[in-house]
C-alpha cells in the first residue's frame, strides 16, 4: 500500500530516469508525502479551453498548442539607436495559427524567451486574439509548458485533466509542470490515508479545513475559494508547528536563572548621563527603561533592539552595557566587521571620555576600561585586552568574531550585545553566550528589522523595541536616480557635483559592487531579480563598477587634484583603520569604497555618496549606506546611479523607491514584497533552505497572530502535547532540524 513515506518512484510511472533524478535531488521531493506538499506557486484560470474557430479581436483564448516556428531577430532600437531583440514563435492549435512576439532590451533576455518556446515545446497558453498583418496574434500570452509531445500520451489526455484552475508548480530545468500534475494525480489515488495533525478542536475553533480536504483543492481546485481555503490551511499547520517551537523555547528560555543587572548605585551610567552634550529622545529614554527593567530581573533578557539608521541604538546599548558593569559585572559587543568593531571601540571611548580608562592615572573613578579584539591583531596585542577581560578589569570588550575564541575569557558576562545581528549564525552566538558562568542577557541590534528579522518579531522569542524617533540634528538627505541609459552625459555632472562639495569643505563617499573586476566583496550578496513566477530574470553581463579601477579613473580624471582614497574588506587591517582614520580626520576628501561602510561608520563632515551600479544592491542595503551622509547636521546628498534601461525591471523600482523616502520602515516593506522568503530570512548566509515553506510573513500575518494564539492555548492545557501526538512529532521535527535553529535564532 503506498502511503506518504512511500518513495516517489510509486507514483512516477513511466518518468525516465534522468526525470526520476531531478524530481529526487534538485526537487528535494523523495517521498510521496513531499510530492504532495510540492503545492502549485500559482494557478491559470482556464474555464473551458477555447476551440479556436471563428475568432474576433480581443478574444480572450486558452488554447493547448505546439510551438511549430520560433526565430530570433535584431534591430535598431529607433528611440536609443541600440540594437534591440525580438522573439517571434508560431502556435499551432485546432485551428489558424497564432503568432507570438517577445520583445527584449538585451541578448541574454530573447534567448531566455526563445528557450522558453522552442520548436516542439506544447502547453497552455492564454491571451487575447489579434490581427497584424493579415495573420493571427496572441497578445501577451501566459503559459505553462507540457514540454515536447509524448506520443504514447494523446493530446486528449491533456485536455481532459484540466479544469477550471490549472496548477503551476515550481519547476527545475528539464521538468515540466504535467510531469508534477501527473505524479500528484497518480499519488491521491494511491494513497488512500493521510493523517490529520492539526486537532478537532483547533480546526473548529479557527475554520480550518481538514486535511484530506486541503489536499484535494490545493491540487485540483475548481474555484478560487477553494484555492484559499486549502492555502489557509497549510499555511495555519506551518505556523502552529513554529509558533509551538518559539512558545516552547519562550518558556524554557525564561526557566534559566540569571544575575538580576540591577544597577548598583548607577555612578557610571549616572556620570556618563551627566556629561551627554544632548539630551536623550524620548524613544532612547522610553527602550532605555524597558531594558533596565529586563536586565533586572532574574531570568534573562532576550531583547531585539530595531531602530532607524541614525536612530542611537548604540547610544542605547551603551547605557544599558553601562548599568551592567554598576551592577559589577562585564558586557561584549560582537560586530560583523574588523571596520564596525574599530568605530565602534572608537565612538564609545570617545563618548566615555574619561569614564573609559577605569584605574589610571587618567580615568574617572566611577570608570571602566573597554578593550578592542579583533583578528588581525598581533598576539602581542591581544594579551593585555585578554588578561583585563579575563580579571574582570574591562568592563566592556568590543571585537568581531576573535571574541569567539576559546580563549577568550570573562570574570563575569553579564550583557552581550550584537550588532547587525543577520550576520551572525546560530553557532557564532551561541559560542559568546558560552563564555559566561550563568546565562547573560541578550541584547541583538539590527537598522534593518524587516525584511531580516522580521521572523523574529513576527514568530520570534525576542521582546521588541523599537527606534522611530531621529535624535535632533539629522539634516535630511535628497536622493536621485542618475539613469545612464537615458541621459549618459550626467554622470560628468555627478562628479562635478562631487567637486563642488569638496571645495566646500565636505567629504564624500562611492560605493562601489566591486573591489577589481568580477572580485566581489565577501559579504556582498548578489541581487537576483524574478519573474512573476519566482523564476531568475536574466542579468545583464557588463562589467561592474570597482573599487580600484574607480580610483584610478577619478584620481586622474573627473576628481584630479583631490585627496581620493580606496577601502574594501580585503585591505589588511592597519590599513583599512587608517584610511577611516585619515577619512574622519579629514585626511582623504573622496572615499571610494564597497558596502564595507554600510553600518556604523559616523563622519559628521561626510555630506554625499555616489552609489555606482545601484541596481545590483537590495533596498535595504542602499537605505544603510545612504544613511552615512547628512550625519552631522548638513544636509546630506544620494545619488544611485545605474545602467538599468527599463524603468520598469524590479532592479529599477527598487531605486525609484528608495529615491521616494527616507523611512526605513516603509522601505523594509518594499524590500520583502520584492525578495523571495529564503532571502529575507538570511538562509543564503546561513548556508540552508528557508523554514519557511507556505508563510509569507508580510502576507499572512493574521494566520501567524492566530497561530500564536493558538500555541499558547494549547500549551497551557497540554504542556506536552500528549493529545495530539502527531502534532507533537512534527514540533519535535521542527524542533531537531536545522531550520528550527534558524528559526529560533535568525
Amino acid at each position: 500500500m503506498t502511503t506518504l513515506d512511500s518513495p516517489i518512484a510509486a507514483v512516477l510511472g513511466k518518468v525516465t530516469p534522468a526525470k526520476r533524478k531531478k524530481l529526487e535531488e534538485t526537487l528535494g521531493l523523495r517521498t510521496v508525502g513531499d510530492l504532495l506538499r510540492h503545492f502549485p506557486r500559482r494557478y491559470l484560470e482556464t474555464g473551458t479551453l477555447t476551440k479556436v474557430h471563428d475568432l474576433k479581436i480581443g478574444q480572450l483564448l486558452c488554447v493547448v498548442g505546439e510551438i511549430v516556428e520560433c526565430k530570433e531577430h535584431t534591430y535598431k532600437d529607433r528611440r536609443t539607436g541600440r540594437p534591440a531583440y525580438r522573439v517571434e514563435a508560431v502556435l499551432s492549435t485546432d485551428g489558424p495559427q497564432l503568432r507570438m512576439t517577445f520583445f527584449a532590451k538585451n541578448k541574454g533576455t530573447a534567448e531566455w524567451h526563445a528557450r522558453r518556446v522552442a520548436v516542439g515545446r506544447r502547453g497552455v497558453f492564454l491571451g487575447r486574439a489579434d490581427r497584424f498583418r493579415n495573420d493571427w496574434q496572441l497578445v501577451n500570452p501566459a503559459m505553462t509548458i507540457f514540454g515536447v509531445a509524448d506520443p504514447d500520451d494523446g493530446d486528449e489526455s491533456i485536455v481532459d485533466q484540466i479544469g477550471g484552475l490549472y496548477p503551476i508548480y515550481p519547476l527545475t530545468k528539464g521538468i515540466e509542470t504535467w510531469d508534477i500534475s501527473r505524479a500528484v494525480r497518480a499519488a491521491r489515488g494511491q494513497v488512500a490515508d493521510i493523517p490529520e495533525l492539526l486537532p478537532d478542536a483547533v480546526r473548529e475553533e479557527y475554520d480550518v479545513l481538514d486535511v484530506l480536504t486541503a489536499y484535494d483543492w490545493i491540487h485540483t481546485p475548481d474555484r478560487r475559494d477553494q484555492v484559499d481555503r486549502a492555502q489557509h490551511r497549510f499555511r495555519f499547520e506551518e505556523a502552529l508547528v513554529t509558533q509551538l517551537v518559539l512558545a516552547r523555547r519562550r518558556r524554557a528560555f525564561r526557566e534559566l536563572g540569571a544575575t538580576a543587572r540591577t544597577g548598583g548605585d548607577g555612578a557610571l551610567q549616572v556620570a556618563f548621563d551627566d556629561r551627554l552634550p544632548f539630551t536623550l529622545t524620548e524613544g532612547q529614554r522610553e527602550v532605555g527603561e524597558q531594558i533596565a527593567d529586563d536586565l533586572a530581573q532574574p531570568h534573562p533578557m532576550n531583547r531585539l533592539l530595531q531602530g532607524e539608521v541614525g536612530s542611537g541604538k548604540t547610544l542605547v546599548a551603551l547605557r544599558a552595557m553601562l548599568r551592567v558593569v554598576d551592577s559589577g559585572g562585564q558586557a561584549a559587543l560582537l560586530a560583523p566587521t574588523e571596520v564596525l568593531a574599530q568605530q565602534h571601540h572608537r565612538s564609545i571611548v570617545t563618548m566615555l571620555g574619561d569614564l573609559a580608562q577605569g584605574g589610571t592615572i587618567f580615568g574617572a573613578a566611577e570608570g571602566t576600561r573597554v578593550e578592542l579584539l579583533t583578528g588581525s591583531m598581533t598576539k602581542t596585542q591581544r594579551a593585555e585586552p585578554l588578561l583585563r577581560a579575563a580579571s574582570g578589569e574591562s568592563g566592556i570588550v568590543i571585537g568581531t568574531h576573535a571574541l569567539l575564541q576559546e580563549h577568550v575569557q570573562f570574570a563575569d558576562l553579564g550583557l552581550v550585545v550584537v550588532d547587525e545581528q543577520h550576520r551572525f549564525g546560530v553557532e557564532q552566538r551561541a559560542a559568546l553566550v558560552g563564555k559566561a558562568q550563568v546565562p547573560p542577557h541578550l541584547l541583538v541590534m539590527t537598522a534593518t528589522p524587516i525584511p531580516r528579522t522580521v521572523a523574529m518579531t513576527v514568530f520570534g522569542d525576542l521582546e521588541v523595541s523599537t527606534l522611530r524617533e531621529l535624535p535632533a540634528g539629522r539634516a535630511p538627505i535628497q536622493t536621485n536616480v542618475v539613469p545612464l541609459a537615458e541621459q549618459p552625459t550626467w554622470i560628468q555632472r555627478v562628479w562635478a557635483r562631487v567637486r563642488e562639495e569638496v571645495e566646500k569643505g565636505h567629504q564624500v563617499y562611492v560605493v562601489c559592487p566591486r573591489i577589481a573586476g568580477d572580485d566581489a566583496e565577501a559579504d556582498q550578496p548578489e541581487v537576483r531579480d524574478v519573474d512573476d513566477e519566482g523564476d531568475p530574470l536574466p542579468t545583464e553581463t557588463r562589467s561592474l563598477a570597482a573599487v580600484d579601477d574607480v580610483v584610478e579613473m577619478l584620481a586622474s580624471g573627473p576628481l584630479a587634484g583631490l585627496r581620493v582614497a580606496r577601502l574594501h574588506g580585503k585591505l589588511p587591517a592597519d590599513e583599512k583603520d587608517a584610511t577611516m582614520r585619515a577619512f574622519a580626520g579629514h585626511e582623504i576628501d573622496v572615499l571610494v569604497s564597497t558596502t564595507v561602510i554600510e553600518v556604523g561608520v559616523d563622519v559628521a563632515n561626510a555630506t554625499t555618496m555616489v552609489i555606482l551600479d545601484a541596481d545590483r544592491f537590495g533596498v535595504s542595503q542602499l537605505h544603510q549606506l545612504r544613511g552615512r551622509v547628512g550625519r552631522g547636521g548638513l544636509p546630506g546628498l544620494c545619488l544611485l546611479v545605474t545602467n538599468v534601461e527599463d524603468p520598469l525591471t524590479p532592479a529599477r523600482e527598487r531605486l525609484d523607491a528608495v529615491a521616494s523616502t527616507t523611512d526605513g520602515f516603509v522601505l523594509s516593506r518594499v524590500d520583502l514584497e520584492q525578495r523571495r522568503e529564503g532571502d529575507v530570512l538570511g538562509a543564503s548566509q546561513a548556508g540552508r533552505r528557508s523554514s519557511l515553506e507556505n508563510l509569507r510573513v508580510l502576507r499572512d500575518e493574521d494566520t501567524i497572530v492566530a497561530a500564536r494564539e493558538a500555541a499558547e492555548r494549547l500549551l497551557e492545557r497540554d504542556p506536552a502535547l500528549a493529545d495530539s501526538p502527531l502534532l507533537a512529532d512534527a514540533v519535535a521535527d521542527l524542533e531537531r532540524s536545522q531550520q528550527g535553529d534558524f528559526v529560533d535564532k535568525s
